[in-house]
This record gives C-alpha cells, structure tokens and sequence, in this order.
C-alpha cells in the first residue's frame, strides 16, 4: 500500500485531493446550480436513484463481512446508536417544522431527512474525528438495514396526516436504491477482490462527485424557490445537523460510552443519508416539488459542519 502522499500515483493523489475537499466541491456544486440554473434544465431528477446506487454499490465494496461483526461483539453500542439515529432526528425534525411553521412540502423534506439512515460520509468524518470507526461503520450498516422498514414508518408517523405517504411503495425503493446496491458492491469485494482492492482508492473521489452531482441537479430544479425563501430552511437544516450532533454527543456521555464511542455516535446520529432524503422526496412526493430542498441543503451544509467537528474531536485528548 502506498501510505505516503509523496509515493502516490497522479490519479490517486487527484483522487485523494477530490475526496479531502469533497465539502468545497459540494459548496460549488449549489453556488453554480443557483448561478446558472438554466445550463442544467435538461437532466431530469430522475437520475438521483441511479446516482445514490452508484454510492452505495461503493460502500458495498469498502465494507468487509467482518465489519458487521461489531454489531455481535458489541450489540448495546450498535442498539444505543441506532436508537438514537432513528428517534433524535426524526424528533428534531418535526419540532423543528413546527417551531418554524414550515408548509407542507419543506416539512415532509425536512422530516424525510431526519428519518434517513447515517450516510457514508459520517464513517469518513468519525476516522478523521479519530472516533470508533467500527462502531461508526456498524451503526451505518445496521441503519440502512432498518432504514427500509423504519424510514417510510416513522415518516408516516411524522408526516402522514398532512401528506398521502406510500409506505410499501418507500420501502421498495429503499430496498432498490439502497440496499441491493451495497450487496452487490460487498458480492463484487468477495467475488473479485483484486480488482476492488485496486478501485478502493478511488471510490471516495467518485462519491464525493456523484454527491456534488445530486446537490447540483436538485438545487438548478428548484433554484428560485430557493432563493426567495432559502434563508429559513438553511436556519432549519442547520439546527437540524447541530442538535443531531450534540444530543448524540449528550446521550453517549449520559450513557458513559467512551471517548471514542462519543465522537462516533455524535457523528453518526447528526449525520444523515441527505441524498437519499431527496431521492425518495423526488420519487414519491412530486406534488410538493421543495421537498427536495431540505435534503440538497443537508448534503452541503453536514459536509461543512463534518470538517469542523471532525477537526474539533481530533485536537481534543480526553483525559
């Protein structure tokens, strides 16, 4: 393995350089879609669901059979997490839909957001934040898994009396989008490890890409709706990734986990699956087209607030 900056190929060291700036080049994905709506008219939103698979298909192929070992070897930190994943960012959602009176179409994006599973990028930031990664990884994997049922759920639950939510129709969806996907990426690390071994080094940059790609063409959709009243959603979206982070930090402490298990939890609970919040916003609420907003929003502002957390975890030593 090449392990020093120096010794790394061009591609890789590109590669490397995509993925460690990955929350610039989602920041400049939304400015261009706001700037030059219009050059993106042609792509339809429906290219999300293939994209988000894209991402997954790669997660698939980082994830080893022995990294959902963590979840028998230490099923109470993976429950503890996933217990708060899926009751603290629903809660903080719809409070915060309520608190700021939200219409109907941000409040079912904003909830759809705190319903998702963890994404991929709150493995990335928890190594960086040098938290438990195997807990990270773990809580994600069971997550996802959970997300098909406990998604379409809790978001009919939270928002189904004002909106006509499709539970079965979500769950297929998930199912397809999410979590086929992510076997066929772990069946092709199995099948061919040589190859993927090789493509490994890679995938963090073709994420991060596709990523920026989804925010791109979800904000140029609804540019304008954006912009005249973007400023209240951005205030819920941050909230949102914030109160995430800090109860899931509090609750860790509460609990007596580790310094590590704080950080990974912390990170895992306040970072969410945005991309596939406004995939299922595109697929199943068409009728509410801001729907999408808040998921786009959360894919740009967690990678933000991501670096900061991560480099604030990693300069503190616990005693």
């Amino acid at each position: 393995m090449e392990k020093e900056g120096k010794k790394l190929s061009l591609p890789k060291r590109i590669s490397k350089f995509i993925a460690d700036y990955m929350g610039v080049l989602v920041l400049l994905a939304a400015v261009v879609a706001l700037i030059w709506p219009g050059a993106f008219n042609g792509v339809k939103p429906t290219v999300i669901n293939p994209l988000l698979g894209v991402i997954m298909f790669g997660m698939g192929m980082t994830l080893r059979w022995e990294d959902f070992r963590v979840v028998f070897s230490r099923p109470k930190d993976v429950i503890i997490g996933c217990l708060a994943q899926f009751t603290v960012m629903p809660l903080l959602a719809w409070l915060l839909a309520r608190a700021f009176s939200l219409d109907e179409a941000l409040t079912v994006g904003v909830v759809l957001v705190g319903c998702c599973p963890g994404g991929t990028a709150s493995n990335v930031i928890t190594y960086l934040a040098k938290g438990d990664l195997a807990l990270s990884v773990g809580m994600t994997g069971v997550s996802t898994l959970l997300a098909p049922v406990l998604t379409p759920l809790l978001v009919w639950l939270l928002a189904g009396k004002t909106v006509d939510v499709d539970v079965a129709a979500m769950f297929l969806s998930i199912l397809w989008v999410v979590i086929l996907p992510i076997v066929a990426g772990l069946l092709v690390k199995r099948l061919l490890p040589k190859l993927t071994e090789q493509a490994t080094a890679y995938l963090p940059a073709l994420s991060s890409l596709v990523i920026a790609a989804i925010v791109l063409i979800i904000i140029a959709a609804s540019a304008d709706r954006l912009l005249s009243g973007g400023l209240v959603i951005i205030a819920v979206v941050m909230l949102h990734n914030i109160g995430g982070l800090s109860v899931g930090y509090l609750i860790a402490r509460l609990l007596g986990l580790s310094w590590p298990k704080r950080k990974a939890l912390s990170i895992e609970v306040g970072m969410q699956n945005s991309g596939l919040a406004s995939s299922l916003a595109t697929l199943h609420f068409a009728a509410y087209p801001m729907a999408t907003i808040p998921g786009a929003v959360f894919s740009v502002w967690h990678n933000i607030s991501g670096g900061i957390v991560a480099r604030f975890y990693a300069s503190r030593i616990k005693k």
